[in-house]
């Protein structure tokens, strides 16, 4: 893993309720950037929440945040439209990606 990428793996329901806020905003300040990732629509999601504190905390030191998350577009029932719209480890790499431009 690059050095200069600190990771953050809040994955379990019982990690986020509550929040954990203080180990985010503590990476933030360390990098200057956030990549937030969830399998959930885009809008009024677990994404926006975390950025939303995270901006409140540390937006003198936040220089780039990604959302990965599900656009705001209904799920489709085909498994292969379906994946088109999940996010992946691809997208994921993307996000990452764009923070270090």
């Amino acid at each position: 893993m690059n050095p200069d990428i600190h990771l953050v793996d809040q994955l379990l329901h019982a990690v986020l309720v509550p929040l954990d806020t203080e180990t985010v905003v503590d990476s933030v300040r360390k990098t200057g950037r956030l990549v937030v990732v969830d399998e959930d629509y885009e809008s009024f999601g677990v994404t926006g929440e975390i950025v939303g504190r995270v901006t409140e905390e540390a937006l003198d030191d936040l220089e780039s945040v990604e959302r990965v998350a599900v656009p705001d577009v209904p799920i489709p029932y085909s498994r292969l439209m379906e994946n088109e719209v999940i996010p992946d480890s691809s997208d994921v790499e993307g996000a990452v990606r764009a923070t270090r431009e």
